[in-house]
């Protein structure tokens, strides 16, 4: 997976080969890791950082997502606060990088960002202990864990057409070694075009991380590079083509990335994109009684 310990790492695309190196010309912390003008690659080759195509800094088998796991976003939407996790599965191919693009198809209405810790599995992990959990990890990034809402009605839970496309998950710009990293002691945000829409801290996650991959190792064993995503916080709402995304998480850097309005026609099979009051209440946070009337009221 093209990670060092105690290396910040990032992963690039050169001549349209993906290439492993680091920000800066030394493998020496930076005071502000935006202030790099340069990306150093593993074969000493360097790059003008921007200009660098940025690839998720990740190699994995196999992607988790947790569905609730931030009291704020349980409270946002009156939902009864879940005695434990569930988790729903993102192919690898939904991978994306810092600066990449998002794309919208065209017509739909309700594709939302997602705010979320990134956690990087280093050693494999099966039946693993709560507090063992984290000398498995290898690293951290921010990550945003997009979904179309579009297709909310069509995939009976399996969040396949939501959140597993093309894109829909960019991670970056660095994976952040574990050992620089407290992932009890955080602070996540989001921003929709310079302004703050999402803000928590580890505090307010119901499952930490530790317990998470404890849970999930229980049963699946996670192999190096694997990813958790370990939830968003409150606040999820839709993007528009041209709006700039940023995750930041304290530690972690800014991953930053925009929606483009993306001309496809998804009509030659399978099920259609189409609001529902499930749709409103899961991209709007609205109650599901607001939804049915605002539903209610959109038809003719």
């Amino acid at each position: 997976m093209g990670f060092e310990v105690g290396w910040r790492r990032v992963r690039v695309a050169v001549d349209g080969t993906p290439a492993w190196g680091r920000l800066g010309g030394a493998p020496v912390p930076l005071r502000d890791r935006r202030e790099a003008t340069t990306v150093t690659l593993d074969d000493g080759r360097r790059l003008d950082e921007r200009e660098a195509v940025y690839l998720a800094p990740v190699e994995p088998s196999k992607i988790i997502a947790v569905h609730l796991s931030y009291l704020s976003r349980v409270q946002e939407y009156a939902a009864r606060t879940p005695s434990e996790p569930s988790y729903f599965l993102k192919p690898p191919s939904a991978l994306n990088g810092h600066r990449g693009v998002i794309r919208r198809p065209h017509g739909a209405e309700f594709l939302n960002y997602e705010g979320e810790l990134a956690v990087v599995v280093g050693r494999r992990m099966k039946g693993v202990s709560i507090d063992r959990a984290l000398d498995h990890v290898a690293g951290y990034a921010p990550a945003n864990d997009v979904g179309l809402h579009d297709f909310r009605h069509a995939d009976r839970g399996s969040m396949l057409r939501v959140k597993g496309q093309d894109g829909f998950l960019p991670i970056g710009p660095e994976l952040v070694p574990a050992g620089e990293f407290d992932p009890t002691d955080f602070t996540l945000r989001t921003y929709r075009n310079g302004e703050l829409v999402q803000e928590a801290t580890a505090d307010d996650m119901l499952f930490g991380v530790a317990y998470q991959l404890a849970d999930v190792s229980r049963l699946i064993t996670l192999e190096p590079g694997d990813v958790l995503l370990t939830g968003t916080p409150a606040h999820s709402r839709p993007m528009a083509p041209g709006d700039r995304v940023e995750v930041e998480i304290s530690g972690l850097g800014r991953l930053e990335n925009t929606v483009v309005d993306w001309e496809v026609d998804l009509s030659a099979a399978g099920a259609q994109m189409a609001t529902t009051a499930n749709t409103l209440h899961v991209a709007l946070a609205i109650s599901e009684d607001e939804a049915e009337r605002m539903l209610e009221r959109s038809m003719p």
